[in-house]
């Protein structure tokens, strides 16, 4: 079996390469890109894998796409939260990037950043007194 190379000619090449050339720069990701849900300002750039929202023990993480939450004392993974979450708009809950964070165990995050929230130094003062 003999194989045949083909030749085409110089000016198809070159105008191959001209038209290529003249698309811009082409960037290749192995990965789709998911948008931000609607929630998290839209048309901006933010370098973090978890949103917290504070009133209601809720984490967003942004590359999984998934809500986590409090189910029983577990912490559960969903990509919806369950009915009695239904009723939230969280385009106007307050929420909290989660900056520099990017292990799964959100457990771990929370324990140490959370078991002081919602105490003040009044209350200690005034049980003193």
């Amino acid at each position: 079996m003999r194989t045949q190379i083909v030749k085409l000619p110089k000016t198809l090449v070159t105008i191959a390469i001209l038209l290529l050339m003249g698309c811009g720069p082409v960037v290749w990701t192995a990965s789709i890109q998911n948008p931000p849900p609607p929630w998290f300002y839209p048309n901006r750039l933010e370098v973090v894998r978890y949103v917290y929202f504070p009133e209601y023990s809720i984490y967003y993480d942004l590359s999984t796409r998934v809500y986590i939450y409090l189910d029983g004392g577990v912490w559960v993974r969903r990509p919806f939260l369950p009915s009695r979450y239904r009723t939230l708009d969280l385009r106007r809950s307050r929420y909290e990037r989660v900056r520099g964070y990017r292990s799964d165990n959100i457990k771990r995050y929370h324990e140490e950043h959370n078991a002081n929230r919602g105490r003040s130094n009044r209350e200690k003062i005034r049980r003193n007194n």
